[in-house]
């Protein structure tokens, strides 16, 4: 059922040479390629394994949010009920919800909030006038940075105190989700978070692993949305002849929305076929890998 480790299979194959099995080139490279499609297919699993365990935490915050909003609608049924025996006279003092009852149910619900937003990369606790959130970002499952927030629990919702950076559109966000679903405003908001730290992080990761094939520095904004440098792919080169203008039109994404790769005037025209290859890498994944896959093909 499992897969056979590789000096078993090299034994095996050992074994055969010495029964007269494997003398010929043929059968050396007819084992060879046995022995590629089976790491191949082990590899093919260990990504199928990663995806199911991403897809099964996905679904086991959705199943907690569920949960959280069956046991909303039966506090609020409970409270309706009692409020309809008050009004029929059968107990006239469960006319109207206590303050108690009601903060009770408060309390409950937030819990259960912050249990959601545990699985999602995001911590809270209560406090004395509210909550203080904490959201945790990555990329690729690189855990980068953590972002505080601490509302303060009023008629209206208030942001007390943050450290989320200037340039997050924290004030729009809270305009638009803070009084109204604060579930959807701290999603909103470490969508936001996320996607920052990952444009920063592939501008990092390109400036620390591929400064050679970089002329000068890469340019960026506080935002990391706007990208702009010239580059070589072989590190032999002594020219630079790509620009590369990439821009992040979707704030909530890390991939650009739109990559202009150009070559310099005096690149030779046969150039213009690899600078489109290039921006279609950029466009689809990560940065830094783009300049990786380069670097192996030249290696190739």
């Amino acid at each position: 059922g499992g897969l056979t480790p590789a000096f078993l299979l090299a034994g095996e194959w050992r074994g055969k040479m010495e029964e007269g099995k494997a003398y010929s080139p043929d059968g050396v490279f007819a084992h060879l390629e046995m022995l590629e499609a089976r790491a191949y297919e082990a590899a093919v699993k260990q990504e199928e394994t990663e995806q199911q365990e991403e897809k099964l935490a996905r679904l086991k915050a959705r199943v907690q949010e569920l949960r959280l909003q069956r046991d909303e609608l039966r506090a609020k049924v409970d409270l309706q009920q009692k409020g309809q025996l008050g009004k029929e006279g059968v107990v006239s003092d469960l006319a109207q919800p206590s303050a108690r009852a009601v903060l009770e149910w408060k309390i409950k619900s937030i819990k259960a909030m912050l249990e959601v937003f545990y699985l999602t990369g995001i911590a809270g606790k209560l406090t004395k006038r509210g909550v203080c959130f904490c959201i945790s970002t990555a990329y690729e499952g690189t855990y980068l940075d953590s972002y505080y927030l601490d509302l303060l629990a009023k008629a209206e919702v208030q942001i007390h105190r943050h450290s989320v950076p200037i340039f997050i559109p924290l004030e729009q966000i809270a305009k638009k989700y803070l009084q109204t679903d604060i579930r959807r405003f701290l999603s909103v908001l470490s969508d936001h978070l996320n996607a920052y730290v990952g444009r920063r992080y592939q501008a990092d990761q390109l400036q620390e692993h591929f400064s050679d094939q970089i002329e000068g520095t890469l340019q960026r904004n506080s935002l990391c949305n706007l990208l702009v440098f010239n580059y070589k792919v072989s590190s032999k080169s002594k020219t630079f002849p790509f620009n590369a203008r990439l821009l992040y039109g979707d704030l909530c994404r890390s991939l650009p929305t739109e990559v202009i790769v150009s070559c310099t005037p005096d690149a030779p025209a046969s150039l213009a076929e690899t600078a489109a290859a290039h921006s279609d890498l950029f466009r689809r994944g990560a940065l830094h890998k783009a300049f990786r896959s380069f670097s192996s093909a030249e290696e190739s």
